[in-house]
């Protein structure tokens, strides 16, 4: 039987809380599990976050966030119509 708690492994640091939300939220959607880590203690400040998972996700999340554009202007250039108005809908309509 295999101790758990040791077998996390830091994947990647953000520099924002947001982006380590978004990412880790990408990964738990293709059945990762993650435990994100704020880089503060104190709620509100935005100093980053950092991303742990198992040893056995650890390949495929790294596979995962390989295929994510680090360019923003080439991001939103492979985001279809749909994506827009998913974006849109989660936003309540405003600009």
């Amino acid at each position: 039987m295999t101790d758990q708690v040791d077998n996390w492994h830091k994947l990647a640091r953000f520099d924002t809380n947001m982006q380590g939300e978004l990412h880790a939220n990408l990964l738990r959607n293709n059945n990762i599990t993650v435990s994100m880590q704020a880089l503060s203690s104190i709620p509100g400040m935005n100093s980053g976050a950092v991303l742990w998972v198992q040893d056995t996700d650890l390949a495929e999340a790294q596979r995962i966030l390989d295929t994510i554009p680090t360019d923003g202007a080439a991001l939103l250039d492979e985001m279809s119509d749909a994506d827009f108005d998913a974006l849109n809908n989660n936003n309540g309509g405003n600009d």
